[in-house]
């Protein structure tokens, strides 16, 4: 570990090594403009070949290897006393940098300070916005509207109905502040990572990023998104749940069960650590209540 790095690049895999070789030949056709990197992957108890593919094929990566699956947050956290770089990189292994990328979000953040943590365009394959780049909070109204309406579909630039997705915003083709971004690119100044104590571990899978980012702007850091700036993101293809990626995922059924419990435990976690002591009982009990719901049918149709 160097203190002169600029960028760590922080790589958590389980049993995607295919994607995992192509987001590092991604990073390898960056450009870099003398950045000094370093790529650190972490291994969550993958059963397929990840780790003996990275130890044959590519010394330059530091791997560490977990015997256990701990999770995005704790898994991600064991990187902390080894990464050396200004800024951190958490980046998914479904990923695959555009040549520009890395240096413009660098410049990005040299240039602006107060900012703890930027995403670019998270583009899917078929060319859709991934909306956990350009997230809004889960308030009940915000989370009302998309879960459980089709308002922020039929409506998608109204302030109104796209509280959770922002999607008032996204005519803006300047940089702009999002409530919060998504964990697949999550570029963060060390600084400010150091300052909400990294990844919370109450979440195993899931609303790490929610939870990172409302974390950040309690401490005063602005969380940014950068419209012009694209970095593409096959999403889904651990947890097998995701229409766009299902047929490329090699997710078991015991995982995508897994995913789909794990995409609703978080909601309430978050809910109550953020909003259940600000509303009054009744509302408390209709948010759960649907929160019960929604995962009853998000299990049902594994």
């Amino acid at each position: 570990m160097s203190e002169s790095l600029d960028i760590s690049i922080v790589i958590l895999n389980y049993n995607s090594i295919g994607f995992l070789e192509k987001a590092l030949a991604s990073i390898e056709r960056s450009e870099f403009h003398g950045l000094k990197i370093e790529i650190v992957v972490i291994d969550n108890a993958s059963k397929d070949d990840s780790v003996k593919v990275i130890r044959e094929k590519y010394p330059e990566v530091r791997l560490i290897v977990s015997k256990i699956n701990r999770g995005f947050a704790a898994g991600n956290n064991l990187a902390r006393a080894e990464v050396g770089g200004k800024y951190i990189l958490f980046l998914n292994p479904d990923t695959e940098l555009n040549p520009d990328t890395l240096y413009k979000v660098y410049s990005f953040m040299e240039n602006h300070e107060d900012v703890g943590v930027v995403s670019p365009r998270l583009v899917l394959a078929n060319g859709d916005l991934d909306y956990s780049s350009h997230r809004g909070f889960p308030t009940p109204l915000n989370a009302f509207f998309y879960f459980f309406t089709p308002l922020a579909r039929l409506f998608p630039r109204t302030k109104l109905f796209t509280g959770y997705t922002q999607g008032w915003k996204l005519s803006d083709p300047n940089p702009h502040e999002v409530d919060s971004i998504s964990g697949a690119f999550f570029f963060v100044r060390k600084k400010a990572a150091d300052d909400v104590g990294w990844w919370d571990e109450d979440y195993f899978w899931y609303g790490e990023d929610l939870e990172f980012c409302y974390n950040l702007k309690e401490k005063g850091w602005s969380v940014m998104f950068l419209p012009n700036v694209s970095t593409l993101h096959h999403k889904g293809v651990t947890s097998g749940i995701k229409g766009h990626s299902k047929a490329i995922s090699a997710a078991t059924k015991e995982t995508k069960l897994r995913s789909a419990l794990a995409s609703t435990q978080v909601m309430r976690i978050f809910y109550k650590k953020h909003y259940e002591k600000k509303y009054p009982k009744i509302l408390n009990f209709f948010v759960l209540t649907g929160i019960s719901l929604l995962e009853k049918i998000r299990t049902a149709l594994i």
